[in-house]
């Protein structure tokens, strides 16, 4: 497992992020775990899973051991309850999210976006905002995107294992989908990563889920409450919630770019 070297700076945002070089060379945001905001990390984790089997673009992450000895240097954490592991994601230089563009990119790699919006929506992440995802680029005025915050799939990072029973079965209101889906240029992508999320053997899902360190809070009950509702949202929520995506989203934004 790599090891913590310096602390570089904290990182703006209610996560507790603080960006830390590794002796690895190479720099992680790292968030940390804190009261209040205690599914954060499992819910970082299980979607940066998903995330990578589906091939989307998300910074590579891991968890990683920070001992009590290098987190005393930071007052904000030393004065803080955590664990020694925490979530940690490759630091990705020379991006800007979504707020910092001023008017909505080209994005070059296109081919992935149907399944960020199909990712979303099988685990209830509301939070796909601006701020979510970092563009870098490129020099032809197109910009190359990561997905990035998982903090609030299944709705909430304090969610509780009765909420999984009551998730929302809406379209999001989320500029930044529609964003996505502006750069989304055949209606099959959709279907393609749909058919892959339904593929996806449930021992897998309970192995991602597996992984989760006990120190980080959830309890054996919500651990298989969790793979219940990947697997029940997925064959009974995810396939309606697509087709009203398409509907009421999609193909609204490419027939008026179509009519231009």
């Amino acid at each position: 497992m790599i090891e913590p070297v310096r602390i570089l700076t904290k990182l703006e945002g209610k996560s507790n992020a603080h960006l830390i070089s590794f002796n690895d060379g190479k720099d992680y945001v790292v968030k940390f775990f804190q009261p209040g905001m205690e599914k954060t990390l499992p819910n970082e984790w299980i979607g940066y899973c998903l995330a990578r089997y589906l091939g989307l673009p998300i910074p590579f992450a891991r968890i990683v051991e920070i001992p009590p000895e290098f987190s005393s240097r930071e007052p904000e954490l030393a004065n803080s309850s955590f664990t020694q592991y925490q979530f940690a994601s490759l630091y990705v230089k020379d991006c800007k999210n979504g707020h910092q563009v001023e008017q909505d990119p080209i994005i070059l790699n296109h081919q992935p976006l149907a399944g960020i919006i199909i990712l979303d929506y099988w685990l209830c992440n509301q939070d796909r905002t601006r701020k979510n995802i970092l563009l870098k680029e490129a020099e032809d005025d197109s910009h190359f995107l990561w997905m990035i915050d998982q903090a609030e799939i299944f709705g909430t990072f304090s969610w509780l294992r009765t909420d999984l029973e009551d998730l929302p079965v809406e379209v999001f209101k989320s500029a930044t989908h529609q964003i996505m889906a502006q750069n989304i240029r055949d209606e099959q992508s959709f279907y393609e990563y749909f058919e892959l999320i339904q593929t996806m053997p449930i021992y897998l899902i309970e192995e991602i889920v597996s992984v989760i360190p006990d120190e980080w809070m959830v309890t054996p009950e919500e651990k298989k409450a969790i793979v219940t509702t990947l697997v029940t949202r997925r064959r009974k929520i995810l396939p309606e919630l697509m087709q009203r995506f398409i509907k009421k989203v999609y193909r609204p934004l490419h027939n008026k770019s179509d009519s231009r």
